[in-house]
């Protein structure tokens, strides 16, 4: 999983629930089973809100098909998304549904509900839930496979192997390991959480990460000074050794090899020079 810092995702189009969402539901204390104040017919209901405006029928066929949207939305409450922002973005897509519902085409409500609903939460998941940026696409397929592995689970008892997927999706398998590869980048862990382990000491993230090498630019010369040494008199390696590593003055030197300061300053300058030609990269031909 990609390590970043984690915040509450915004629920999209949600900000503020007391205008955009009536009251059946902001009202949290719904129950799973409404049951209608007035034994008043579903179609009436649609009628009364789509011709006439009455916001109260409106309100009612909100309130009959809560249960059906809690239901939908908690098909999603293994994401790290908070239940309650996810019933959020389900009770958007009964709205939706209500206010696009064709009463006389004939289809029953609960049907053309579903995949609205469905539809609304896929769109929040792929444009506001995802931590690092992903190409639509692959979000698409990503979420695809998720649903999937979620019918297969809920089908069969366990996870379904990769194989069934792509056989289920009908995709290549190589297809199926991107989109599952792509659900690493939906959520995030913060660098400060601490890692698991059996005794409680893993320490943090941040613990994990190496740090900036100082000396990693020194590792080209060292090879290359390594060469060029090779290439030089056992004597003008000696006196470049104590003089740089050691940091022996040149009357230091000139005691410990038995010559004059002078000499040790004409055989550092030699030295020097022929590093110098050793070390200098070839000439580039024109």
């Amino acid at each position: 999983m990609p390590l970043a810092s984690t915040s509450s995702l915004p629920v999209r189009d949600c900000r503020d629930s007391d205008r955009v969402l009536p009251r059946a539901v902001r009202d949290t204390a719904v129950r799973d089973t409404v049951a209608p104040r007035e034994p008043i017919e579903e179609r009436d209901l649609f009628l009364a809100w789509q011709r006439s405006g009455d916001e109260t029928a409106r309100e009612r066929l909100v309130e009959r098909y809560m249960p059906l949207t809690r239901s939908l939305a908690r098909r999603y409450m293994r994401s790290s998304e908070p239940f309650e922002d996810l019933l959020q973005v389900a009770a958007v897509g009964l709205l939706h549904a209500v206010d696009r519902y064709d009463v006389d085409h004939g289809r029953p409500f609960a049907s053309f509900a579903v995949p609205t609903i469905l539809g609304e939460m896929r769109r929040y998941f792929r444009d506001s839930g995802w931590a690092l940026h992903v190409p639509r696409a692959a979000k698409e397929r990503a979420l695809e496979v998720r649903d999937a592995t979620e019918l297969l689970r809920t089908a069969h008892g366990r996870s379904p192997s990769v194989n069934q997927l792509a056989e289920y999706l009908e995709l290549d398998i190589e297809l199926v390991l991107d989109a599952m590869a792509a659900m690493q980048a939906y959520e995030t862990s913060s660098l400060d959480a601490p890692r698991p382990s059996d005794d409680g000491t893993g320490g943090s993230y941040a613990d994990t990460l190496g740090e900036e090498d100082e000396r990693l630019e020194l590792i080209e010369c060292d090879v290359t000074l390594r060469a060029a040494l090779a290439e030089m008199p056992p004597r003008d390696r000696l006196i470049l050794r104590m003089r740089f590593v050691e940091e022996l003055t040149q009357s230091e030197i000139a005691g410990r090899i038995g010559v004059s300061q002078m000499q040790v300053s004409r055989l550092l300058r030699r030295s020097l020079d022929r590093l110098r030609a050793l070390t200098r990269p070839p000439a580039e031909v024109t």
